[in-house]
């Protein structure tokens, strides 16, 4: 891999791992068109990581809240407003959604081999369907509460537990990770705001765990990608995730994204063609 083909994925990376489109399927076929089929999963973990970072800089306000509400409740004190009490139940969903989002991962990693492009392409339908379903429903909902409006509330348990199952959904070929886990949000109506900053916080815990479980394999990947080239692509993914970050979150209120259909559908049928 060069330094440049590790910059462009960098940036693809950037891109598709916050707008609702699939940073792996995206990376899957960027790969097999610059015929890199050597590349070790870990790197793209590692472009993960970046994008993490970037993550953790646009909401490091919350994260630092929640960080501090957790310290407090670990030492048995109790809540001292209602904030605090639902950055509380925050913490919990997001646990919730982690230990599912978990057990689909390692499931899947199992007994889901190495699909081809055609199956990533696949996967963008997919996408492209949850994307257009949860903004109809949503839209629906909002008509019918004639509030739009919404109370800005962390998820319960139940509403945890589909989010998720829909962040592992994300985890398969061409779906997209946080396409899915915003739609799984809205369809079991979480507010925009909510949905969209719960996405990107819960993908913390999942992504740290996707690197854990690929650490193994670092040792491989210096054999086939520099050090210098690894950097670069890191740091092109973490300047493009986080302007697509800020991006992503004012489409998010808007209720716009069913708009990423439109740019999914005719890819995916052209990678249907193309491979």
């Amino acid at each position: 891999m060069t330094i440049v083909q590790s910059i462009l994925l960098g940036i693809l990376q950037g891109i598709a791992e916050f707008l609702p489109i699939s940073s792996s399927g995206h990376l899957k076929i960027a790969q097999a068109l610059f015929g890199l089929s050597d590349v070790p999963l870990l790197f793209d973990v590692f472009l993960h990581l970046a994008t993490l970072l970037a993550v953790v800089l646009y909401f490091r306000k919350k994260i630092l809240s929640l960080l501090l509400v957790f310290c407090r409740w670990i030492t048995l004190k109790k809540a001292q407003s209602e904030d605090e009490e639902k950055n509380r139940r925050f913490i919990i969903a997001v646990i919730v959604s982690t230990i599912i989002t978990g057990v689909l991962g390692i499931v899947s990693s199992k007994i889901i081999p190495d699909l081809s492009v055609k199956y990533v392409c696949a996967g963008f339908l997919v996408t492209s369907a949850l994307l257009i379903i949860s903004a109809v429903l949503e839209k629906r909902n909002l008509a019918a509460t004639k509030n739009n409006s919404e109370e800005q509330n962390p998820p319960n348990v139940k509403q945890a537990l589909f989010i998720g199952f829909m962040q592992g959904v994300g985890t398969l070929p061409g779906i997209s990770r946080s396409g899915s886990t915003i739609a799984g949000a809205l369809l079991c109506k979480v507010d925009r705001q909510t949905a969209g900053e719960y996405s990107f916080i819960v993908s913390i815990p999942a992504i740290l765990g996707a690197f854990v479980l690929e650490a193994k394999d670092l040792g491989e990947m210096s054999e086939s990608v520099s050090a210098l080239t690894l950097l670069l692509g890191c740091v092109a993914a973490f300047v493009a995730g986080f302007f697509a970050l800020a991006f992503l979150m004012k489409l998010i209120k808007k209720g716009k994204l069913e708009y990423f259909a439109f740019y999914l559908i005719p890819v995916a049928i052209l990678g249907f063609i193309i491979f």
